[in-house]
């Protein structure tokens, strides 16, 4: 597992669904070692989805995850290869009488997820590769 002279975590995952348990795994423990207790739920929360999308856009490839800090705070991070950028769907209010209750489509939630990362970070962004692909991640004030 490489770890940077400053304790960042980067690493390549394979796009399946156990990446987003191995990168929760490594985030948790690496967070806990920073003693960043304060941000801990939200910060796996987001890298669950990060990852989670990233698995999705390019599935059984690469993925590099990357864990860091500065003095602004924790940066999160998820390289795929997609040139595709992630766009949120349109937020709306959502009622009991908007819930599908249809046994295929029960669990059709998707596309939520930048709206969360968007709310619980500080600020976060797409950065194209210049060697292909884009980075997509979120920064969290500890």
């Amino acid at each position: 597992m490489p770890i940077t002279a400053t304790g960042d975590l980067i690493i390549s995952l394979l796009g399946t669904p156990a990446a987003v348990g191995i990168a929760r795994t490594l985030a948790g423990a690496r967070l806990r070692k920073w003693d960043c207790y304060r941000i801990l739920d939200d910060a796996l929360l987001i890298v669950s989805e990060l990852v989670t999308n990233a698995a999705r856009q390019t599935p059984h490839e690469e993925l590099r995850f990357q864990i860091s800090r500065d003095a602004a705070g924790v940066i999160i991070a998820v390289w795929d290869s997609s040139p595709e950028i992630p766009k949120p769907k349109p937020l709306f209010e959502l009622t009991l009488e908007d819930l599908d209750m249809d046994e295929d489509t029960f669990d059709n939630s998707g596309g939520r997820g930048l709206p969360i990362i968007q709310t619980l970070s500080t600020t976060c962004g797409v950065t194209r590769d210049p060697h292909g692909g884009k980075w997509v991640w979120a920064r969290l004030s500890p």
